[in-house]
């Protein structure tokens, strides 16, 4: 009798026992998690911990089935643990909220469990339990969701950890390349945020939209602002601004959020502004057009032909993963500016919007105005789907998958807990049917990458960084905390303890000692740092090699099991073939081929972190398949 009993037929009674006795770790209660808990519930097993430190927000609802209205604010796993044990009773169910990268839940901690399920929403918590798992022997269920696809991978002993396949960081633009030169689509989809904020919110200097005389490409020899009284302006450009509204600033630049306060938010003029002014201001910069395609200012009443204009007869798609035509961009720029305007004056003096991808006027701004300004530069327009998913730096949540998704998570846990290891695969879901009309991949669990410095039992990592300027405090933040993702830190050169992860001498430890750079304490080319993090159960050796590191954008670089960089070139490239060589075979960085259903999976493209329920955007430049769907899903 109870939860689960009618499964004994199809599962065995010995498997429907362990279930019912296992002790699993539930880690998150957002979409995935949700579902992943009514899966347990109703599939009997006993005895459930479930840890999550997020509050319930109104826009979870629509998904995340196991709030309601009246939760609002109220803590996820309370909530959801509650649900839980409404649907099985006879479960002993233990909900927490808080985080599961406190100090107290240590490998001691993750040892009282059978199994831990992750339904994470970020890379640095992911990484933390996949450490620990590691250090404890529990197997690990990792999963995510990215829109229509998702994935779900079973880390056991002998496989691939999260960790083996590197992730790359979030992705930050200059400034200048986002007013003056963008190149990508997330380029215009940034800069229309950035507009959305000028007109309509808090304006901030930082983010002004206004073309950028002091370019650093232009290396002093740009045109003087339009109106700055500093020179001539920029011909057409320059006689076009001095018609505008003269509320100018004193140092002569012309922010639009003054623009739209002298016109009074008319759209007409705004666009006129934005993506014809504006852009003809950009081409009297010639320097920055020397090497690269210049920009085409837009007419209003006559815009351009559209050499790609969107087919409207693909039924396949939904009305928001359709293109706008260039004449739907218009109209929807002139309705959303008009639509937004009218709610500031609503508010009154002072009324200021806030960005929310949820907001429909917003969003349908932030579409249109990206998708003028990439036809500006030639640069490929997105749907209002995939802007909004970058836009709001989410893959939009879809039920369905994470349903999906959940059922696998138990699927792949019940081959864990028969004993049977070997059938366990890293399944990946698709919207769209891939060979032999499949939605779901499996592929054969990799083996451990030998270069991993998380799961190999003898790890070399090696920094190349400036020694005579780095300081201690950048190394324990920027490179062991933020990027290699550790807790508490420990460091030791010879015998100085250079950072100590002990809370009695954090204080001293940030006045006296971080701010030292690391060649005072004779750390220079080939020092060697011994690093661990208890917590984690993480042991290293850094190797220091000292570079100028001329790139202000790159500080550091870090290398994971490469032998000494030599400066002699062909050596290093022979090591990278060597090491190339060996990934090919092994699962090492880079792209690389698994074993099992002929699939294929590399891990080569860039990403952007994912803040919501699943993990990372990528942007998609052509049809799905197996392959790319794999490798764009699995670094979750």
């Amino acid at each position: 009798a109870g939860r689960g009993a009618g499964l004994s037929p199809v599962l065995g009674e010995e498997l429907v026992g362990r279930v019912r006795g296992s002790r699993v770790l539930v880690v998150g209660a957002g979409g995935i998690g949700c579902e992943l808990l009514k899966n347990l519930a109703v599939c009997g097993f006993g005895d459930v911990e479930l840890i999550d430190l997020d509050t319930i927000d109104v826009t979870n609802l629509n998904r995340q089935f196991l709030f309601q209205k009246q939760h609002v604010g109220k803590s996820k796993a309370i909530v959801a643990g509650a649900a839980m044990q409404r649907m099985n009773p006879e479960a002993k169910v233990k909900a927490v909220h808080g985080n599961v990268m406190e100090p107290e839940r240590d490998v001691a901690y993750f040892k009282g469990f059978d199994l831990v399920l992750n339904a994470l929403d970020n890379i640095a918590a992911r990484n933390h339990v996949n450490r620990l798992c590691l250090a404890a022997g529990v197997p690990l269920i990792e999963s995510g969701t990215a829109g229509y696809l998702g994935q779900v991978a079973p880390i056991l002993k002998g496989s691939e950890c999260y960790e083996c396949q590197p992730k790359e960081a979030p992705k930050s633009y200059p400034v200048c390349t986002i007013r003056n030169t963008p190149s990508l689509p997330i380029h215009c989809i940034v800069w229309a945020k950035f507009l959305f904020g000028q007109l309509f919110g808090v304006p901030d200097d930082e983010n002004d939209v206004t073309p950028d005389t002091n370019d650093p490409e232009l290396g002093g020899g740009g045109a003087a602002e339009p109106g700055g009284g500093g020179g001539g302006g920029g011909g057409a450009a320059a006689a076009a601004d001095a018609a505008a509204p003269a509320a100018t600033p004193p140092e002569g630049r012309q922010t639009v959020r003054m623009f739209v306060e002298a016109t009074d938010y008319d759209p007409r003029k705004l666009f006129d502004k934005v993506f014809k002014r504006d852009i003809e201001t950009l081409l009297s910069l010639e320097k920055l057009w020397v090497k690269r395609a210049a920009p085409t200012p837009l007419d209003i009443d006559a815009l351009p032909a559209d050499p790609a204009e969107p087919a409207k007869a693909d039924d396949s798609l939904l009305d928001d993963q359709k293109l706008w035509s260039l004449d739907e961009c218009r109209d929807r720029f002139l309705a959303s500016v008009a639509a937004l305007a009218a709610r500031v004056r609503a508010g009154g003096p002072g009324n200021e919007l806030e960005w929310d991808k949820d907001d429909d006027d917003a969003m349908i701004f932030v579409t249109a105005t990206a998708a003028l300004r990439a036809r500006n530069f030639g640069i490929p327009r997105k749907s209002h789907f995939e802007t909004k998913s970058m836009a709001g730096k989410i893959i939009p949540a879809i039920a369905t998958t994470n349903a999906v998704i959940a059922g696998l998570i138990v699927m792949e846990a019940m081959k864990i807990l028969r004993d049977k290891p070997e059938d366990c695969r890293a399944v990946y879901f698709s919207r769209t049917p891939q060979s032999r009309g499949r939605v779901l991949s499996g592929i054969k669990l990799a083996p451990p990458n030998p270069n991993c410095f998380v799961c190999k039992e003898r790890t070399e990592l090696y920094l190349q960084i400036d020694a005579t300027k780095a300081t201690v405090g950048f190394l324990c933040d920027a490179v062991l905390k933020k990027q290699l993702g550790m807790a508490a830190p420990d460091v030791t050169f010879g015998l100085t303890q250079l950072i100590d992860s002990d809370p009695d001498s954090a204080e001293s430890q940030k006045t006296l000692v971080f701010p030292k750079t690391l060649s005072s304490f004779g750390i220079r080319d080939g020092s060697q740092l011994e690093c661990e993090d208890f917590l984690q159960k993480l042991q290293f050796r850094l190797n220091i090699q000292q570079s100028d590191m001329p790139d202000p954008d790159m500080p550091y670089k870090l290398s994971g099991e490469l032998h000494k960089l030599d400066e002699d070139a062909d050596e290093a490239e022979a090591d990278g073939a060597a090491a190339a060589a060996a990934a090919s075979d092994t699962g090492g960085p880079g792209k690389r081929k698994r074993e099992g259903n002929d699939e294929t999976a590399t891990t080569d493209d860039p990403m952007v972190v994912d803040l919501e329920d699943d993990i990372e955007i990528i942007e998609e430049e052509e049809e799905e398949s197996t392959e790319s769907m794999a490798k764009r899903t699995r670094t979750h």
